[in-house]
């Protein structure tokens, strides 16, 4: 197994990185972009072990004696910078871990590589103190920048970076992922795939959190009786939720997946094209109860909840007002 093998999806950002050795045309300055979760610094840690893999592959052998120090982090061709303050990348990091070492040449093979993950750290003076590096690179210097907001870097940097965007994967792909790696019953692989809305890392991270799955059963168990109980009742429910420290915009996507369910088979009446499918009979009961219009309500209270917590508006009031359309409806 290749370091790209343990990145599921990504394949036109795992061809550009073949065609970039196997052409020789290896840039110098890439953006990796993407939410948190996607890959993007197995996806670069896997570019930097073949660039310097003693075979001369596109992928790495991981066997060679640079293969092998790339995997146990003594590489000193591979530079992971870091940064003293957790909240920024200065220009002091740039300077002393890349523009004063990039000067001496690759110790062994024909390139030395940079790795700047949580890019988007990056402060002006430090993104300024690079842009001389990028400019008028080494032949043999690459640098790898990882980011979750590509726009947070000035439009000189970007314009001298490849840019490079992962995407999310299926959710069918998420599913057999989860099956086959992780063991997770299909029912259950398929609501976290859907949940994590094509992201690897979130899908992983729900199959393995007990946190998630304390959700889940209070959710449904919430969704389920939501009509037979009082507004009050509904409250204390969410607040205990949010005292075990549960994400509310968790909660708010999750049920926004179930009132998709009820409006897709009330549609449809197709049970494959749920993800609450061991919850067909409670579906299906509360589908001949509401009537289309109820359902699209329902869908856009949830809607106008997230944006109101996003605008600070008082929490218990937006969540209030989200609740009592799901009673009414």
């Amino acid at each position: 197994m290749t370091g790209y093998d343990e990145v599921l999806g990504q394949d036109l950002i795992k061809k550009f990185f073949h065609n970039c050795i196997q052409t020789g045309n290896v840039p110098h300055a890439c953006i990796l972009s993407g939410e948190a979760g996607m890959g993007k610094r197995k996806l670069a840690q896997a570019f930097a072990e073949a660039l310097l893999c003693e075979r001369g592959g596109t992928e790495a052998c991981g066997v060679c004696h640079s293969c092998r120090q790339a995997a146990g982090g003594s590489h000193p061709d591979l530079i992971f910078v870091t940064h003293e303050k957790p909240a920024s990348i200065g220009v002091k990091d740039v300077r002393e871990q890349i523009q004063d070492t990039i000067v001496i040449r690759p110790y062994n093979g024909r390139y030395k590589v940079y790795i700047v993950d949580e890019g988007e750290k990056m402060t002006v003076q430090a993104q300024n103190a690079l842009l001389k590096t990028i400019e008028e690179p080494p032949s043999y210097g690459v640098i790898l920048l990882l980011t979750t907001n590509a726009d947070s870097f000035l439009p000189t940097i970007l314009s001298r970076c490849i840019q490079l965007k992962c995407k999310p994967v299926s959710d069918g792909a998420g599913k057999k992922y989860l099956m086959e790696k992780f063991q997770v019953p299909e029912s259950r692989a398929e609501i976290y795939a859907a949940f994590a809305r094509g992201n690897v890392g979130k899908m992983v991270e729900l199959a393995t959190s007990e946190k998630f799955q304390n959700m889940y059963d209070r959710m449904v168990g919430l969704l389920k009786n939501i009509k037979k109980m009082d507004i009050s009742d509904l409250l204390s429910y969410i607040k205990e939720l949010k005292d075990e420290d549960t994400d509310i915009y968790d909660c708010l996507d999750f049920m926004q997946l179930w009132y998709r369910d009820i409006l897709m088979y009330k549609v449809t009446r197709d049970v494959n094209l749920m993800v609450f499918k061991n919850e067909r009979n409670t579906i299906n009961e509360i589908c001949e109860k509401s009537g289309y219009d109820g359902l699209e309500l329902i869908l856009q209270a949830i809607d106008k909840a997230r944006v109101r917590l996003n605008a600070n508006v008082n929490q218990d009031l937006a969540l209030e007002l989200m609740l009592l359309t799901m009673k009414e409806n």
